[in-house]
């Protein structure tokens, strides 16, 4: 954790092993209490709750089920492990937190071995859940005990997430860039290193939608609801956004792509040619513009319908991109590879996602050398899978002109 996001409290996030060395082993001079939980929104059940267990010992610790572990919807968690820990650790009732990377804490009781493992009331009432039946066998085990806390305030993270779920963008970036050693100082200087640098994007194009719906009605006599349509929004995605997002941060964008006779063409079209993109697309009678659709209702996504053609595009669609590349007087290109037909083979096995990265070449001088070595360009990378469709591309880019800037090929 970055001590200048959390100043204080992030000193009390530690693994399991250094917390065992500060308690040391048991009989100990101070006790110690532990819960455990997802602690997603922390909330006034979570503070009544921890505010008991630590009237119960010198100690609490709190310990937290790592991201990896958390199943319970398709959007949980919705705040990230190392914001859960600072959380709690933020609290002045908790003297420690840790994050537990398996699915029960059960191995963690035992390296611990707390006085006591305080339990919310829920856990007992109605009999005891096999899990909690696991965690007391652990603790009878070495000597320690569960606590109940009295459990007078009830909330449900799951359903304060769901009906008014907080808007936490921000803190899951700061957490992002910690992670990552990324500064807004260097994000800064590598925006301003883009300025008028010339960069050719080549990729498949993706329109992704959301539809919106509500709930009016089904689910009697088969399990389908039925959806009264809302709106629907699209966005411009796949490789037109990554030139898009070239561009806004100040490149001179080429962008070669394959797209469908359809209306979702003018849509991608004008929305490169607002962003400044000069697009050369080809135009493929033959195959719709990649449309991925998800169907939502009440922030649920309830189906995903994708209209596409994933078969590889044609040997001229392949010679009039080589020739794009070629005429084009930019130094690195850059490939954006979803597997819709621009940067796909059939001699490429499903195997081949799983070899490493390569950096991307140049074409124009004898020899091609890594994007690595420009310096003003970084990290501009493909996956192996489009190894020989690049090669193809590589060697046949000596042919004829594009087609002009703005243009359909």
């Amino acid at each position: 954790m970055n001590s200048e996001a959390a100043p204080g409290y992030s000193r009390k996030i530690k693994t399991a092993e250094e917390l065992r060395g500060i308690i040391g082993p048991r009989p100990r001079d101070k006790s110690v209490v532990m819960c455990h939980g997802v602690f997603d929104l922390v909330h006034p059940g979570h503070l009544r709750h921890l505010t008991y267990a630590k009237s119960k010992a010198d100690i609490l610790v709190a310990s937290l089920t790592s991201d990896q572990h958390i199943t319970k919807s398709q959007y949980r968690p919705f705040v990230p492990q190392e914001l859960r820990a600072l959380n709690l650790a933020a609290l002045e009732m908790v003297d420690y937190v840790i994050i537990d990377e398996e699915a029960q804490p059960l191995r963690n009781l035992e390296r611990l071995q707390p006085d006591f493992f305080a339990k919310g009331y829920e856990y007992q009432n109605g009999g005891l859940h096999p899990r909690t039946q696991q965690e007391i066998e652990v603790l009878a085990a070495y000597g320690g005990e569960v606590l109940f806390t009295p459990g007078d305030i009830v909330y449900s993270s799951s359903h304060l997430i769901e009906t008014m779920p907080p808007d936490i963008g921000v803190e899951k970036l700061m957490t992002l860039m910690e992670a990552e050693e990324v500064t807004f100082g260097r994000l800064r200087r590598a925006l301003l290193e883009f300025e008028g640098v010339e960069v050719h994007v080549i990729g498949d194009t993706i329109v992704d939608s959301l539809t919106y719906t509500t709930l009016i009605g089904g689910m009697t006599k088969t399990p389908t609801p039925s959806v009264r349509y809302d709106h629907r929004v699209d966005y411009i995605g796949g490789a037109a956004i990554v030139a898009k997002h070239l561009a806004a941060a100040g490149a001179r964008v080429r962008f070669s792509t394959v797209l469908g006779d359809d209306p979702l063409r003018d849509f991608v079209l004008d929305g490169l040619r607002e962003a400044g993109v000069a697009w050369r697309a080809i135009i493929d009678h033959t195959r719709p513009t990649t449309h991925k659709n998800a169907l939502l209702c009440d922030d649920y996504r309830l189906l995903k319908v994708d209209t596409l053609d994933n078969r590889s595009i044609s040997d001229a669609q392949l010679e009039t991109i080589a020739r794009q590349i070629a005429a084009a007087p930019v130094a690195p290109w850059c490939s954006a590879i979803f597997r819709h037909g621009i940067f796909q083979s059939p001699h490429h096995s499903a195997s081949d996602r799983g070899h490493p990265p390569r950096r991307l070449h140049r074409r124009g001088q004898p020899g091609r050398q890594p994007l690595g070595q420009y310096p003003r360009i970084q990290g501009l990378r493909s996956d192996h899978a489009e190894r020989a469709r690049g090669e193809v591309l590589a060697r046949r880019s000596g042919y004829g002109r594009p087609a002009a800037d703005g243009a359909a090929a």
